[in-house]
């Protein structure tokens, strides 16, 4: 989770623009999977010409920072087109439709006996959702009375270190956060009041309580526990791992890696417990989450692109974003003073990352200032400063074919213009 470089999880081309581009122009996506859903109807007026962000006077963007929310998330898979389409053309109960589709996730997913899935509208209302399930249980009185927390529980524990911009989610609903860092402090926090334990799976490493041991302890307390693992796949392991471990629900978004829908997330978890989240939610009216409507589309489109994803062969994939890299680095390399780095991320977007890092004393230019001046140059291409890391921190992705050549040239050509 992270507010600008640091917070945000969740390319800035959604799934408008992949329509768009896949009718004036088809090609591939990601060159191991970039089979065409068909043509689609021609477009007049708005969107015409290909590309209604510029229509708009609004810039494309190259995306080599991954699957950001505020650049649009991921570029979906082209089938979703028309599998999307056809839901389109058709009324359903919204209700009904939920439930079929998180059986067949669960089966694709091979979930615990007991478990099932929800399609929410990103994970961030996974999390509401999950957690005013397990407030109100199916007491439709206080499903209408959150985030009036009277005759409910109304505490949930969280680390210290855990705590993040997404957990509002959580406070929405009403309750308090318990932070703790201890294992003692935690059983010392445990009451009648406590609802929930809250884990954010891409703060692992960072916490006193691994995520094992959380599970441990929450089933120890008999207490429902929840993993935020939102942008925390590949690998595509992670969509069961956290079942298997124990956790009760797990969130994860459907518009990052897995290139389901931008605004479709998941929740993962036990029968009941996802029974009472959708109780809390859209299409279900004078409900907190009535909100956060997630339309039949998105529904379907998330089951098709988990069967999509599934299917992808992730090694190849990695290997293809790896060598897209090495082909940057090779070039901005050339330039006196530059040297690169590859590393990838222990849990959240486990993609294959390159550093950039350069001496200043040759190259008058800080990090911050060739991120701004990337974003601002034509077209527009958005590369952190950062990342826990000197220099500018890059993946690739979200890049589109041909892409990595022109972030090559843009990036030499500016270190070479400060160069001494």
């Amino acid at each position: 989770m992270r507010l600008n470089s640091k917070w945000n999880r969740r390319s800035f081309l959604g799934s408008v623009g992949m329509i768009a581009t896949t009718i004036m122009a088809p090609r591939k996506l990601f060159s191991l999977n970039g089979r065409s859903a068909g043509a689609s109807a021609p477009v007049k007026g708005f969107g015409q010409t290909g590309n209604p962000f510029e229509e708009l006077g609004v810039a494309t963007v190259i995306n080599c920072e991954g699957t950001m929310t505020v650049l649009g998330g991921s570029l979906p898979h082209p089938e979703l087109e028309a599998v999307m389409t056809m839901a389109g053309r058709h009324f359903v109960s919204v209700h009904d439709l939920e439930v079929g589709a998180g059986k067949r996730i669960a089966e694709m997913l091979k979930l615990p006996d007991g478990y099932t899935a929800l399609v929410t509208s990103g994970a961030a209302a996974a999390i509401q959702s999950g957690l005013a399930g397990i407030l109100t249980g199916g007491n439709e009185a206080f499903i209408r009375q959150l985030p009036d927390l009277t005759g409910m529980k109304s505490e949930v524990i969280i680390q210290k270190s855990h705590r993040n911009p997404f957990d509002h989610q959580l406070r929405s609903t009403g309750i308090k956060l318990i932070e703790i860092e201890t294992v003692d402090q935690l059983r010392a926090a445990v009451n009648e009041r406590t609802a929930m334990m809250h884990f954010s799976n891409y703060a692992n490493a960072t916490g006193q309580i691994k995520a094992e041991e959380w599970v441990k302890l929450a089933n120890q307390y008999k207490i429902p526990c929840m993993n935020d693992a939102a942008a925390d796949t590949p690998p595509v392991s992670h969509l069961w791992d956290y079942t298997n471990m124990g956790f009760d629900l797990v969130t994860f978004s459907g518009g990052k890696a897995i290139r389901g829908p931008q605004c479709a997330g998941l929740l993962i978890g036990r029968k009941e417990l996802v029974t009472n989240a959708l109780a809390n939610n859209s299409p279900n009216e004078d409900t907190l989450g009535r909100s956060q409507k997630v339309g039949k589309e998105e529904i379907v489109g998330m089951v098709k692109a988990l069967e999509l994803f599934l299917a992808e062969d992730h090694e190849a994939l990695a290997k293809e974003w790896q060598g897209r890299l090495e082909a940057i680095s090779r070039e901005v390399k050339k330039i006196p003073g530059v040297s690169t780095s590859f590393f990838v991320p222990d849990i959240a977007n486990h993609v294959p990352h390159m550093g950039i890092v350069w001496d200043e004393a040759r190259i008058s230019l800080t990090p911050e200032q060739a991120s701004k001046l990337l974003r601002s140059s034509k077209p527009s291409i958005a590369m952190g400063a950062g990342e826990g890391r000197p220099g500018l921190a890059m993946n690739s992705f979200m890049l589109q074919p041909g892409e990595d050549k022109i972030v090559a040239e843009q990036l030499s050509r500016l270190l070479r213009e400060h160069a001494a």
